[in-house]
């Protein structure tokens, strides 16, 4: 179970982390997506922290189960409010988030089942 978590962990991390790049750098098409959903330009940093924090965890967790799971958790709530955000917009472009929600959640399984 563990060398599945390392592996998604890390995959998942680059792409969480690129993720909050994007938005950290206001990217225009995160910035635009941002604004379509109603999700105000101040909110941008908040969210892009709460990424970065979240790729960071799942790489602790590598070391720190508890971190691992913690940072699985919080992007699970993460990337499903996400989805949520693009529902309440009638916004059905929520593949991204959806996927991204399932893999938080795949991690989170495997990383407490190898605990």
């Amino acid at each position: 179970m563990f060398i599945g978590y390392a592996v998604l962990a890390v995959l998942l991390a680059l792409a969480v982390s690129a993720s909050a790049f994007m938005t950290f750098t206001r990217n225009p098409a995160v910035a635009g997506n941002m604004t379509k959903l109603g999700v105000p330009e101040s909110r941008l940093p908040w969210l892009g922290t709460a990424k970065a924090a979240g790729a960071l965890g799942l790489l602790a967790g590598l070391f720190v189960p508890a971190l691992g799971a913690a940072a699985a958790i919080g992007l699970v709530l993460y990337f499903a409010g996400a989805v949520v955000t693009h529902l309440r917009a009638k916004d059905y472009e929520l593949a991204p988030a959806l996927v991204l929600t399932v893999l938080s959640a795949v991690a989170l399984v495997l990383r407490t089942a190898g605990s």
